[in-house]
């Protein structure tokens, strides 16, 4: 074939870009990809071309990566989360491929202010909080150390709720965030998979046969995420549910057109909206296929992946890796035994010990009734065949508890992966913890009350499998997006170490307390106090004292965020000011 010595790394080096350079490409842009000529463009058409011309800086390295990964044969990692808080794309790229500044000065050209525009990108409403920001400094992490690793989750169309205050009350809307565009996204149409729910199982001999009733088709989309200043970017790759064949033509033509298209709606919603409400049987079962739905297309792809590569199975565990970003893709777990014992025809010891040798599990609570569980009867019907895997691991496990452990009827109850009572659930906890080699919590002290409390059992039967990894934020977002001035200040007392090595900021100590330092960092403070302020008085017509205190907290309203606690704190830390000025 003709492309037998096409080497990706060598494709195409960009020459040093230059202003003029870089108009010229968001012109090109602009006129060829969003269709519109520069004196009639909006600021998003703007937005838009400025997007492309920084996905195309982005694209050479990402392609190398994926080239020099699959030469190295080296050990990939997989995040599988059902989150991924991303944050708006464009000038994090730019900063991550040092051209923020070119690119400013290159608009500024062209009439067009950079900051205006990238205030109209649309955040991504692929998360919520903590867990999915999480998930997303993981992601850019692996892309500055040039990790071999890869992202999977879902491409939900709407993300959890735009929030609307009208009336001195919140109103909630869906965040159609996809509406707009998503420019710097690719679609696969060659990676799809047949995801399977339902139906009944029936053993022929040990053999477990599993006849699902419905099938789903998952649809990739991949995503880049490029590295700070190396060349080098991950890809995070998220799935949207189709229909695939389920368009009746017959009801179609007989005019029955609902009906025609009723199994294909069905089938969106497994990519509709992050976070259905579960208080609901019927929600609570959409989420739990909305989590299968995950976890089977993405080991079926890591699987393609691993056969493209090696001609055996055998040695999955020495060359992938995968994390679940909290219990949500435990589902994983019996997915792999299944793929390994129905499919591939792996005896069940072995298919176990490969297993828990390549998953690996972050604990986000410390709370028990906050880990999910699900209704047997639920599972039953929705994945029957993993139900029957879970009771064997469970088998499995409580046998070695029996027999290394304990006899003792009350801890083994404790441990089961099954709750019994009034109704039986799955505890999707439990099963992280026993199909993992490696349990995490994201603070020392997290981890530590969670050998001590929540997984008090477990790490008495697995002591070696509970470690620390602490969560840490992505500087380059944090700070040399969030607030440029500050990471320029920085830059010029400490050089620009610290973006790759937050430790480094500590070098900040033997300047703290001098009077340049800190006028730079109160005018620095005043002037984003006075963005806000104007901000404030643009969107809600309420004047703000920039020379106030600021107490912000940026977050929706919603039930368990706790903002009127956090009201009633800033009223009283503000009694207590005016009460002892001297200790406030």
């Amino acid at each position: 074939m003709i492309m037998d010595n096409f080497d990706s790394p060598f494709l195409y080096h960009r020459p040093k870009l230059d202003v003029q350079e870089l108009k010229k490409s968001i012109v090109y842009k602009l006129i060829f990809s969003i269709g519109r000529s520069p004196r009639e463009a909006s600021k998003r058409d703007w937005l838009n071309a400025t997007l492309y011309t920084a996905r195309d800086l982005v694209t050479e390295g990402w392609i190398s990566t994926a080239s020099q990964a699959r030469a190295d044969d080296a050990r990939r990692v997989y995040y599988l989360s059902m989150e991924f808080l991303i944050g708006r794309t464009l000038s994090n790229a730019l900063i991550a491929e040092d051209v923020y500044s070119l690119t400013k000065e290159a608009l500024s050209e062209l009439n067009v202010d950079l900051e205006e525009i990238i205030a109209k990108e649309v955040d991504p409403g692929l998360g919520n909080g903590g867990l999915g920001r999480l998930a997303a400094c993981f992601m850019d992490s692996i892309a500055t150390l040039g990790l071999p690793g890869m992202g999977y989750g879902i491409r939900y169309e709407y993300g959890m709720f735009r929030q609307k205050i009208e009336d001195g009350r919140q109103v909630e809307r869906p965040d159609a965030w996809l509406e707009k565009g998503a420019p710097w996204e690719f679609l696969r149409p060659s990676k799809r998979f047949h995801v399977s729910f339902g139906g009944n199982i029936h053993f022929e001999g040990k053999k477990c046969v599993w006849t699902p009733q419905e099938e789903v088709t998952a649809l990739a989309y991949d995503q880049m995420i490029p590295g700070y200043k190396n060349d080098s970017a991950s890809t995070l790759r998220l799935w949207s549910a189709h229909g695939g064949e389920s368009f009746n033509l017959t009801e179609f033509n007989r005019g029955e057109h609902l009906a025609a298209v009723e199994a294909r709606a069905s089938s969106k919603n497994l990519s509709r909206v992050l976070y259905p409400d579960d208080s609901t049987w019927n929600g609570r079962e959409l989420r739990l296929r909305q989590e299968y739905f995950l976890v089977s297309a993405s080991l079926q792809d890591i699987i393609r992946r691993h056969k493209r590569v090696h001609n055996s199975l055998d040695n999955l565990a020495d060359k992938v890796a995968i994390h679940l970003n909290d219990t949500h893709p435990a589902l994983a777990i019996p997915e792999l035994m299944r793929m390994l014992v129905d499919e591939e025809g792996f005896e069940w010891e072995k298919a176990w010990d490969i297993t828990c040798s390549i998953f690996s599990y972050t604990c986000h609570t410390l709370m028990s009734e906050a880990l999910e569980t699900w209704p047997v009867e639920m599972m039953a019907k929705v994945l029957p065949r993993h139900l029957q895997m879970i009771f064997d691991i469970n088998d499995h496990f409580l046998e070695y508890v029996r027999t290394y452990i304990t006899t003792d009827n009350e801890f083994i109850r404790r441990v089961s992966l099954i709750e019994e009572g009034y109704q039986r659930k799955v505890r999707m906890g439990w099963l992280s913890v026993v199909g993992s080699h490696k349990v995490n919590g994201v603070a020392a002290i997290h981890s530590e009350l969670m050998v001590k409390s929540t997984f008090a059992d477990f790490a008495r039967i697995y002591p070696e499998r509970f470690t620390n990894v602490t969560n840490g934020i992505t500087p380059r977002r944090w700070l040399a997006v969030a607030n440029p001035q500050l990471a320029e200040l920085f830059d010029k007392y400490i050089g620009q170490e610290w973006r790759c090595d937050l430790s480094q900021i500590k070098k900040l100590e033997t300047v703290a307390h001098e009077k340049a330092f800190k006028e730079s960092i109160a005018d620095i403070k005043y002037v984003n106090k006075v963005k806000l302020a104007d901000y404030v008085k643009r969107e809600l017509g309420i004047e703000l004292n920039p020379k106030a205190l600021f107490d912000v907290q940026v977050k929706r309203i919603h039930e368990y965020k706790r903002q009127m606690l956090n009201v009633l704190h800033i009223v009283a830390r503000y009694n207590a000011m005016l009460a002892n000025p001297e200790k406030n």
